[in-house]
């Protein structure tokens, strides 16, 4: 059996576990929802829930993947007893890595698009949402954009795990903390940004409550869960990829505070640009592409911050192409093939996955899933963000806690070993019981949410 592959060193792993969470869930998500839910109260919501769901869930992908050496498709195998049947997900989190790039491709397309076109000036301050529409509308275009995207991110996977994967992954994150400490300054110093700041920064439970208290709360359940993008093996195969120095909850409890410093960041960035120019935080998920460019077109050297913002944006997206790459890579690798070959087929595999939601707002415009004004894009979204990654967490935590999987005790002796924080023996009655209970809660508002609309 060939040797595995192994991370160069410790800080590799966690700027590589760190890059996969920190995406569009971070800088995209994070700000308009936190502007539709009133402002700080839901960010400390938010950040408690991350704590409680994120960090656990976290813990175990990467436990299943370092005590297993393996991707997730075959963890379960090697870890489940026998005649259990917990290997069936594995098939199930390779198809989420490929639905989530399917459409994480197109809009990190996006970003390139506007990275270029702020930088050159090549776009329309006066009427952003027609750019973007017309954008949605260019095929030719968002398949040049898309399809770039995707030839880098492998690119960078092709060079090898140490050599290309983990280097390339030190320079975006570096690049990216660099970008988003000088736009955050420059944001902050705004005339006028100071109501920003204090809807950011000063919790108003009132607002939360006109918001729904229930209805808030769930969201930041639900976003907490999704920055991290867990429950699809994404994390669990750079697990598979360290060595046993160091505890398991001690590392993921930094990548969480890395990830939750560019969240937090990134609401910096836009709260007080909006308020200055009196802008709607809560725009939706138009806030980046339409509303945020019609701030930077106000702003004194608007098209140099515009540029790098959306650079900033740029590496927060790929490097979170690159891990999910790399996982699906590994799938094939793991079974024998070489890294060459795995690319070779995948490489085409995914810009052919990506055309459905390219065409989605062309081809495609009829095809509504769930109901009027949405896309291919939503339903992909909706099968990763409320479906596939709730259960796949859900099947994760119940493997590693109960008897019948995995069980407690095997879980807590690997993510334990190493230096660093141990897990305390209380929290296996939370974890056996009350965290698959909140995950599957996530998951069942999620579908209210939609078929109540539709």
């Amino acid at each position: 059996m060939k040797e595995r592959e192994t991370l160069a060193s410790r800080l590799g792993f966690i700027l590589l576990s760190a890059g996969c969470a920190i995406g569009l869930g971070n800088v995209w998500r994070f700000p308009y929802i936190t502007g539709q839910y009133g402002g700080a109260a839901f960010v400390l919501i938010y950040l408690i829930f991350l704590v409680m769901v994120g960090l656990p869930v976290m813990v175990m992908e990467f436990a299943i993947g370092r005590a297993s050496r393996q991707n997730i498709t075959l963890a379960l195998s090697t870890l489940e007893k026998k005649g259990t049947k917990w290997h069936l997900y594995g098939p199930v989190a390779a198809a989420g890595n490929y639905i989530l790039m399917a459409y994480y491709t197109v809009v990190t397309g996006w970003l390139i698009y506007y990275f270029f076109a702020m930088l050159t000036g090549n776009i329309d301050s006066n009427n952003i949402s027609a750019e973007f529409a017309g954008l949605r509308s260019d095929t030719a275009m968002q398949v040049i954009c898309t399809s770039a995207a995707i030839i880098i991110g492998f690119a960078i996977c092709l060079g090898g795990l140490r050599k290309s994967v983990e280097k390339s992954s030190k320079i975006m994150m570096g690049c990216l903390i660099v970008l988003i400490v000088i736009l955050a300054i420059n944001s902050i110093i705004i005339p006028e940004g100071g109501k920003g700041l204090r809807f950011y920064l000063v919790p108003d439970f009132g607002k939360m409550i006109e918001s729904g208290f229930s209805t808030t709360v769930f969201a930041a359940m639900s976003q907490a869960f999704f920055t991290l993008g867990l429950g699809i093996g994404s994390m669990e195969i750079f697990g598979s990829y360290i060595g046993k120095e160091q505890s398991l909850l001690g590392e993921s409890v930094r990548i969480i505070t890395l990830d939750t410093f560019v969240a937090l960041f990134s609401g910096l960035i836009i709260f007080p640009a909006c308020f200055a120019y009196d802008i709607n935080p809560g725009a939706g998920p138009g806030l980046i592409f339409e509303t945020l460019p019609a701030v930077f077109a106000k702003m004194a050297g608007g098209r140099i911050w515009g540029a790098l913002f959306f650079l900033f944006m740029t590496f927060a997206a790929m490097t979170t192409l690159v891990a999910v790459f790399e996982n699906i890579l590994s799938f094939w690798m793991d079974r024998g093939w070489s890294r060459k070959k795995a690319v070779a087929l995948n490489l085409p595999l995914v810009i052919l996955l990506s055309l459905p939601c390219i065409l989605g707002y062309s081809i495609f415009t009829s095809f509504q899933p769930l109901g009027p004004g949405t896309s291919v894009l939503d339903i992909e979204d909706f099968l990763i963000s409320s479906t596939i990654t709730p259960l796949g967490s859900t099947i994760l935590v119940l493997f590693c806690a109960h008897r019948y999987g995995w069980s407690w005790d095997s879980f807590k002796k690997e993510a334990d070993e190493g230096k660093g924080l141990k897990i305390p023996s209380w929290m296996k009655i939370y974890v056996k019981y009350i965290l698959p209970a909140v995950i599957i809660a996530i998951f069942i508002k999620g579908y209210w949410d939609i078929f109540s609309k539709l």
